[in-house]
């Protein structure tokens, strides 16, 4: 059985566009692959503005979250990245053999280092924010991933993790599995619901373009209404032109499972866009019922339920982790073979 692997960063605010851009694409595959996924608290902290006392309880919520959504957490592995030491032991390996050039070119270092400038020129930039993508690539090649389902907006980052296992692999020999990037053609990239040219995000500034899977439910059909669209009144699929309905037609889609085409023929006689937005916020609450029901029946029984599974996964995966750090280092002559 091939490998698939991913992970999410821990927060109290997983999203919508979280749920159908990531977690749902860890469900549909979890049969087809031995799926690997964790919860990325080592990648958290390279922001030095997180606030320290609530990252536990994240994580912990992260997880509940996965459980809620459908995963089963034993045969996905679902873990915590700080209790796997060799994500770290490998990092390091890897960026002896990466280059800073190549890390300065990572485009998402170059968008959030700039808020770290200050006003008189002068830069304060976390050196954790720069290796971000070296970890990333330590968490792929650890596994030998097959396969890694990514956002666009990580798509650079996984084709850094390949130049640097090509790199290792011709001057060490075959050490490490190249990894495929997984994009899903519909539900892969939700956009926020006020700019449909932005992503979802949990830190927009303005929170009425994010429906977060805790909110309240008529909070959340409210948003739905209120998205933007545009004044054609024609439901559409068509991102260039009609970028705040597609967005809507997306999650329609990704959520019902209804066709983009079905969908566009349900509502091609409605004279504005009021029932496909109301038709819409019913779907989206339902879902966020569901999933809100058994996220806090997950976390009501966190202690007796899901952590002994998360210890049981960690010891598996550790094994697993170790043995590939302890190839490595023969292999580049750390250790004798």
């Amino acid at each position: 059985m091939k490998r698939m692997l991913s992970g999410i960063q821990p927060s109290n605010k997983i999203t919508l566009g979280n749920y159908l851009g990531a977690i749902k694409q860890y469900i549909n595959y979890q049969n087809e692959y031995e799926s690997f996924i964790f919860v990325a608290d080592l990648h958290v902290i390279t922001n030095p503005d997180i606030d320290y006392k609530k990252i536990f309880e994240n994580k912990k919520m992260a997880v509940c979250f996965y459980q809620a959504c459908g995963l089963d957490l034993k045969k996905t592995h679902v873990f915590y990245q700080s209790d796997i030491p060799a994500h770290t032991e490998l990092e390091h390996v890897l960026m002896c053999n990466a280059k800073i050039g190549e890390l300065n070119r990572m485009t998402q270092f170059k968008d959030k280092s700039q808020k770290f400038a200050k006003s008189n020129g002068t830069e304060s930039i976390p050196a954790g924010l720069f290796e971000y993508p070296v970890l990333m690539a330590s968490d792929i090649l650890l596994y030998d991933a097959d396969i890694v389902p990514v956002g666009a907006d990580q798509k650079q980052h996984l084709e850094l993790t390949q130049i640097l296992a090509e790199r290792m692999n011709k001057k060490y020999g075959n050490l490490f599995t190249l990894p495929k990037p997984f994009i899903p053609k519909t539900g892969a990239r939700i956009m926020d619901l006020l700019n449909p040219t932005s992503k979802m995000s949990k830190s927009a500034t303005n929170e009425k373009g994010t429906i977060f899977l805790l909110d309240d439910i008529e909070a959340a059909k409210k948003k739905i209404m209120g998205a933007k669209t545009d004044c054609l009144n024609k439901v559409k699929f068509d991102p260039e032109n009609q970028p705040g309905i597609s967005n809507l037609i997306t999650i329609y889609n990704a959520i019902s499972g209804i066709s983009i085409p079905e969908i566009e023929k349900k509502y091609e006689h409605c004279e504005n866009y009021g029932v496909f937005k109301k038709d819409l916020a019913e779907i989206v609450a339902k879902l966020m019922a569901e999933i809100q029901s058994k996220y806090y029946d997950s976390y009501k029984n966190y202690e007796s339920i899901i952590k002994p599974i998360l210890i049981e996964n960690a010891k598996y995966v550790n094994k697993i982790a170790n043995a590939k750090v302890d190839f490595v280092y023969k292999k580049i002559g750390m250790r004798e073979e």
